[in-house]
């Protein structure tokens, strides 16, 4: 198995290489009319009178409810073909909190990150560069649904309009906002914003200019700093899903204060590394063999671990039937099913995490009940899927957000159910819980080549 070990990397030293795009394009509902585009292109002179300069728009992932919120502003020439990016993460980027809070709704509590920030970006637009803004922003609800069950604070969403209204005002150059609003595959460090834009502004990626383009975000995953003489102690970045946005586009990233202030990049590290887990094609695959006549085959791993992947691959050939709790809901409909079809001679594979012995010995007594009234013996088998939790967290929000890749039409595990596991979870022992084996496998992509292109991206 591939290392997973994290090691601070820095700017110079990044392991990770942005692949290639995912030749794919979101499939996006769009309000966005004719004249909506019209008037973005339409000189000042020619358009009437607005109050808020901003044209607002909003997307829908698929058929599902408007999770995208879009802001144009300013008008530009229809035959400008800006090809460099010069793309920006919003709060902690290019502005901050006049008040000192950490979050705050009102829409006049806002100031530049830094008083140099808005000479910057305008130089960026006179040099020939489109800048643009990519925000996540999961406190606003645009429509709600069943699934997009978001904070029910009607104020939020026309605060959050007046305040980059007014930033946007104050820039007074042409620019456009994207701001996600749920866990979908809008949401950075997801592309989804991205090929929007591209869409927006008819830009093929062939013909963007990456090598000159870049994103500047806060979240970039720098360790904790200590304090040194007069310096103080530097918190760690809340996230790195900034820096691994960039890595999906494939442009260039840096800090705030890298960008605007100049400093030097601080050491960061990735909760999962991409390059950890390299792909050329070849499928080292996995021998399973059935070794008794009934067996009661039963799966310990996280979440999001490659565990029904695995019975499909290898069990299912061999004639086992599975067993599991996402689809019969409760462990008691589980036993049931299971001591059904082992009463009628069917060897059974238990697909659910099982994380500690407690509840691993559930399945070791139903097999020795069985088996002293079925036919023949039933054996107790263990498979222990030994996936990093980081790793099944990536599986987890890939298989989400690619229905490709998720035939059951899985929804996303909350990162509540990962922490559970991790805590509750112990090592099976064969000896100790009365397993004929306990078989480890570890994690290795054995999917497609047009599979890993997908699942080589940050999702999460």
């Amino acid at each position: 198995m591939p290392s997973s070990s994290k090691r601070p990397a820095d700017e110079s030293n990044d392991p990770s290489i942005s692949p290639p795009p995912v030749k794919r394009r979101t499939q996006v509902q769009s309000n966005v009319t004719k004249s909506t585009v019209a008037s973005f292109f339409t000189p000042t002179s020619q358009k009437p009178k607005s109050t808020t300069k901003v044209d607002w728009t909003q997307r829908s992932p698929h058929q599902g409810p408007a999770t995208l919120l879009v802001g144009h502003y300013g008008t530009e020439d229809a035959s400008s073909r800006r090809t460099r990016i010069a793309a920006f993460d919003l709060d902690g980027t290019l502005i901050t909190t006049a008040s000192g809070k950490k979050f705050s709704d009102d829409p006049s509590d806002w100031k530049w990150w830094n008083p140099s920030v808005p000479a910057r970006l305008r130089s960026l637009h006179d040099d020939g560069f489109r800048v643009i803004i990519f925000s996540n922003q999961k406190g606003i609800t645009l429509e709600y649904s069943s699934k997009n069950k978001g904070p029910k604070n009607p104020k939020r969403l026309p605060n959050w309009k007046q305040k980059v209204t007014a930033l946007l005002t104050e820039l007074d150059i042409p620019l456009s906002v994207y701001a996600a609003t749920a866990d979908d595959g809008f949401r950075k460090p997801c592309a989804g914003m991205w090929e929007v834009m591209c869409q927006d502004y008819k830009l093929d990626e062939k013909n963007i200019e990456k090598e000159e383009s870049f994103f500047i975000g806060d979240a970039g995953g720098r360790i904790a700093k200590p304090a040194s003489g007069k310096a103080k102690a530097v918190a760690k970045d809340f996230s790195c899903s900034d820096r691994n946005f960039a890595h999906n586009v494939g442009i260039r990233f840096e800090t705030p204060e890298e960008f605007f202030l100049a400093q030097k990049p601080r050491d960061f590290l990735r909760d999962f590394d991409l390059s950890s887990y390299p792909h050329d094609g070849a499928i080292n695959d996995i021998v399973f063999e059935k070794k008794y006549d009934t067996e009661l085959v039963v799966f310990s791993g996280p979440p999001g671990a490659g565990k029904s992947t695995f019975f499909w691959r290898y069990l299912q050939p061999l004639g086992y039937v599975r067993v599991n709790q996402d689809e019969l809901k409760t462990r008691d409909k589980c036993v049931k099913a299971a001591k059904e079809h082992l009463l009628q001679g069917h060897s059974v594979a238990i697909d659910n995490t099982n994380p500690d012995s407690d509840t691993r010995k559930i399945w070791v007594d139903l097999a020795n009940t069985v088996g002293e009234t079925a036919a023949s013996k039933v054996t107790p088998r263990c498979i222990w899927f030994r996936t990093p939790i980081s790793v099944a967290e990536h599986n987890n929000a890939v298989r989400y957000k690619n229905s490709a890749l998720n035939p059951e039409a899985r929804d996303l595990v909350p990162k509540l159910a990962f922490n559970s596991f991790s805590s509750r979870f112990r090592e099976p022992n064969a000896a100790k819980e009365a397993f004929a084996d306990v078989i480890p496998v570890d994690f290795e992509y054995r999917g497609s080549k047009e599979d890993f292109r997908i699942w080589s991206r940050y999702w999460a």
